[in-house]
């Protein structure tokens, strides 16, 4: 892209039409400071035997970490978690494309940098039944951590859910600071902690971007 005009028309185009009946873009948007960069969780980048690991490092954050429950799910420690750097399978994303062209171009703006879209209603049709079908009938977007919950309470739940077919959701996290909520911030899980974004998802697009 060689303009904010471009990009701007470009990301307008690719949020036409959101699926579902929903008002506005279904667009969810991840800035990644280098072209050169994956979606790799930070669980991921742990290697080695990253997955038998997972519980142990939630356990003991939960322990430690924090006087204070964040909320009465898993998925509001796991949100806290991936807040404060604990290494987690999620990966943060933001209904904001300028927030999330700020952290593409902030770190090494003379690089080449990559503006990452997903749409959340076309991932969230892969969903196994259970969870799409309370999704619909809530009629929302993304997933609450109390929705999430209520068919997945925990990790090993979410992966007996998808079985050998590995799916992807996007969960809104509560509004654990004045950060989360002016970035307007959106977590994905994989449904298995060895699944990765390399081995392709649909309703994904991605724009090259230089601060």
């Amino acid at each position: 892209m060689s303009s904010w005009r471009e990009l701007d028309d470009s990301v307008g185009e690719a949020g036409l039409g959101g699926g579902g009946g929903h008002a506005h873009s279904t667009l969810v948007f991840r800035g990644l400071a280098r072209s050169t960069y994956t979606h790799m969780s930070g669980l991921a980048r742990l290697r080695g035997d990253y997955a038998d690991v997972e519980s142990h490092l939630i356990r003991n954050f939960r322990k430690y970490a924090h006087r204070q429950a964040p909320g009465p799910t898993l998925w509001d420690w796991l949100a806290l978690g991936q807040h404060h750097g604990l290494p987690t399978r999620l990966l943060d994303w933001t209904f904001s494309p300028l927030v999330a062209l700020h952290f593409a171009t902030a770190s090494w703006p003379e690089d080449d940098a990559v503006l990452l879209a997903v749409d959340c209603a076309g991932a969230h049709e892969l969903l196994p039944e259970p969870l799409g079908e309370l999704l619909a009938a809530e009629g929302a977007l993304v997933f609450t951590t109390e929705l999430l919950a209520k068919v997945a309470a925990d990790l090993p739940c979410l992966d007996e859910l998808g079985g050998d077919r590995p799916f992807l959701a996007f969960f809104e996290p509560p509004s654990l600071d004045d950060r989360v909520i002016n970035q307007s911030s959106v977590l994905s899980v994989l449904s298995t902690p060895r699944s990765s974004w390399s081995s392709g998802w649909r309703s994904i697009r991605g724009w090259p971007a230089r601060g």
